[in-house]
């Protein structure tokens, strides 16, 4: 389909065609729920094929299972959302994941399991989807990255630095694909209660629950923002962090992690 002028807001998720990865729990599961309950059809995809089947029970979704880490299971998933919807219209590439870092027993497997999620994953999904989404109507491209990809955080350095070159590869995206007048949005949350922040054994200061998140994504595609940034608290903080000197921001995130 062409289109004159690219989507400025999407406000209406009715019809609207959205396939969700990492959609089996947290945000991708909440966020698949609401849309759904809005009127979307919306393709859920995660590698635990239980809790998406559970999913698509509950929500009427349509439960893909897939693992994001392999090139040739996303575009077979691809394919099967081309012979049921025909298109899309709005991508949420939300799979990720997290290991932190121990610099005494530095593990360069490590780097590579988080990685092979939070970048290479997302790169195999937008393969995936470019097809169906230059078919579709809205042509919205989104990926969740993180507030970490702004400050070289304590043990971060695997998570953090995966989310920063996603960001870049949206970056570089939104202006290679305007002239397709598709839109293309980085969303970057600060903690949020989820399964994967669950597992963190160190204080998140202003965590949020896993609803208010959504409603903030939902209400920066209203809004037709590139950047969905929240808590806003806690990202202007860490972005006036990131203003300081460097030796300076050393010194208080080591005090960070003694604390820690």
């Amino acid at each position: 389909m062409s289109m004159d002028k690219p989507l400025r807001h999407l406000r209406d998720w009715r019809g609207q065609r959205v396939w969700i990865t990492g959609a089996s729990s947290g945000i991708g599961r909440a966020l698949a729920v609401r849309l759904a309950q809005q009127g979307a059809t919306v393709f859920a995809s995660a590698r635990n094929r239980e809790a998406l089947m559970a999913l698509e029970r509950e929500a009427g979704v349509h439960a893909l299972p897939c693992d994001v880490t392999d090139r040739a299971s996303m575009l077979g998933v691809a394919e099967t959302i081309r012979a049921r919807a025909g298109a899309l219209d709005v991508l949420i590439a939300n799979a990720g994941t997290c290991e932190y870092v121990d610099v005494r027993a530095f593990d360069s497997a490590l780097f590579a399991r988080v990685f092979a999620t939070n970048f290479a994953g997302v790169v195999h999904t937008v393969e995936a989807a470019l097809p169906l989404l230059r078919a579709g109507n809205a042509r919205w491209l989104a990926g969740v990255g993180s507030s970490a990809a702004w400050n070289g955080l304590p043990r971060a350095e695997a998570y953090g630095a995966s989310k920063a070159a996603l960001h870049y590869l949206l970056d570089s995206l939104r202006v290679d694909l305007t002239r397709e007048h598709f839109r293309v949005t980085t969303i970057a949350p600060g903690f949020v209660e989820t399964p994967l922040t669950d597992r963190n054994d160190f204080a998140m200061p202003m965590r949020i629950g896993v609803e208010e998140a959504v409603d903030r994504i939902l209400d920066g595609f209203a809004a037709g923002r590139d950047a969905i940034d929240f808590p806003p608290a806690f990202v202007a903080a860490l972005k006036l962090l990131s203003l300081l000197p460097v030796s300076l921001r050393n010194r208080l995130l080591q005090r960070t992690l003694r604390t820690a």
